[in-house]
């Protein structure tokens, strides 16, 4: 067996064989002593950074297309600015972003005068038909990754509230909650009462097998069959093991790979807790652990194998930690959780960029960038064609400009020019209606 203590100063990548009887040291030491300075690794926080754009974008999409019709006035969407996170005005936005919206003037009520209103673009469209095809070609993916997540749960159900709250994570449809009882029965089912003690309505795990997805529902006798015969899914730690057995024909047994930041080197006492913790066997995440005390190490290792299961099944490797929050009581984690993230460093990294702390999986990235992107990434890829596409064709129409006639450069609306004088009508029609609500 290599050195742990060489594996730490030669390549922070390694991986650890288990030993069912090395737990002894752990539990010589307090898990709560244990303390391990945070560092910072700019590779993984360059990853936040160059989101920062494309996410903020999606936001005012998703804002715009939750409107009837997909349209809304201009003023409507600068009274939102700070709910949206929005730092400069939105005619900024519009002229940084052109290929999203389109401008046209429309009258909010009967009998008033014309504003500006955003529409989205057809480009934009045609983007959001691509993304519901690349949903639709990835539907078993989607609906076993639902399941999956639904597994680690203890009642193997979760509210529907809290999936919508993490849909953009793991890549869910906006309609799937609306379509799992019809369309998959013998999978899911929507529960509106309080048996298992949640806030209806909630979704339910019914059976385990997607060879069983059919459109007839199963009776309560096989339901019964089918909630003694789940098959346990593998973790993708388990998954990873089992692939470098078929590769080199030698058994693996489960492990986390480990990758220490770079320049970090751990102390002699957290080293050797850490090389004796990894030496303790995996606990599946999928595994039933209510029989285990929350105070022993082995707690924590299936604590750490759920955390790093569930960021495994998004779709960046990663997760706002508010957000994760929100599942503690569903996944059974401590409170103080959040301690576990700088305690294995080598596992995650916690990342303080973008306003909010971000769990980040450290082995699926190579600094900025992922090493085994998803099938669903295609979605965020498209969408930032579509804002080069806009940035491009702005530049193009400005060296256009340049020789044309002054008086022809605001002609066009729906191309992005003109939207200073909407903006200014618009105004001028606000002061005059609140002028007017005066004087009466």
């Amino acid at each position: 067996m290599i050195s742990t203590m060489g594996a730490f100063k030669i390549n922070k990548t390694f991986l650890f064989m288990q030993c069912p009887n090395a737990c002894s040291f752990v539990h010589t030491l307090r898990i709560s002593s244990l303390k391990v300075k945070w560092r910072r690794d700019y590779g993984m926080d360059e990853a936040i950074k160059n989101d920062k754009r494309w996410r903020l974008c999606d936001k005012i999409v998703r804002e715009v297309l939750k409107e009837p019709g997909h349209v809304i006035p201009l003023r409507y969407l600068e009274k939102r600015r700070e709910r949206l996170h929005l730092p400069y005005k939105v005619q900024t936005f519009l002229k940084q972003y052109p290929g999203l919206f389109e401008m046209y003037m429309d009258r909010i009520k009967p009998k008033t005068q014309p504003v500006p209103f955003l529409r989205i673009s057809d480009r934009l469209a045609q983007f959001l038909e691509e993304e519901k095809r690349i949903k639709n070609d990835n539907e078993l993916l989607l609906i076993d990754r639902l399941k999956r997540i639904l597994m680690l749960t203890q009642h193997k159900c979760l509210s529907v509230q809290k999936l919508a709250d993490v849909k953009r994570d793991f890549g869910f449809p906006e309609d799937l909650i609306s379509t799992l009882s019809s369309k998959y029965p013998n999978l899911f089912r929507v529960v509106h009462d309080d048996d298992n003690g949640l806030t209806p309505p909630y979704v339910q795990l019914v059976s385990s097998d997607l060879s069983n997805a059919n459109n007839t529902p199963l009776s309560a006798v096989e339901m019964m069959a089918q909630e003694e015969s789940h098959n346990t899914p593998l973790s993708a730690v388990e998954m990873r093991a089992q692939e470098e057995s078929l590769k080199t024909g030698r058994p693996y047994t489960p492990a986390f790979s480990v990758r220490l930041p770079p320049g970090m080197v751990l102390k002699k006492g957290m080293m050797e807790w850490t090389r004796n913790w990894m030496e303790c066997p995996y606990i599946s995440p999928y595994v039933d652990s209510t029989h285990l005390d929350p105070a022993l190490p082995e707690m924590e290792k299936r604590t750490v194998g759920v955390l790093h299961e569930v960021l495994s099944l998004t779709v960046l490797r990663r997760m706002a930690v508010p957000t994760l929050g929100k599942f503690c009581n569903d996944f059974r984690l401590p409170n103080a959780y959040t301690k576990i993230f700088t305690r294995h460093p080598g596992i995650f990294y916690l990342c303080h960029k973008g306003g909010i702390e971000t769990i980040m999986l450290r082995e699926a990235y190579d600094r900025a960038d992922l090493i085994d992107k998803d099938p669903l990434l295609l979605i965020k890829e498209k969408f930032c064609e579509l804002l080069k596409e806009g940035r491009e064709k702005q530049a193009k129409e400005k060296g256009t400009e340049m020789d044309s006639d002054s008086s022809e450069e605001g002609s066009s609306v729906q191309n992005g020019h003109g939207i200073e004088d909407m903006i200014k009508d618009d105004t001028k029609i606000g002061d005059e209606a609140n002028t007017g609500q005066k004087e009466k």
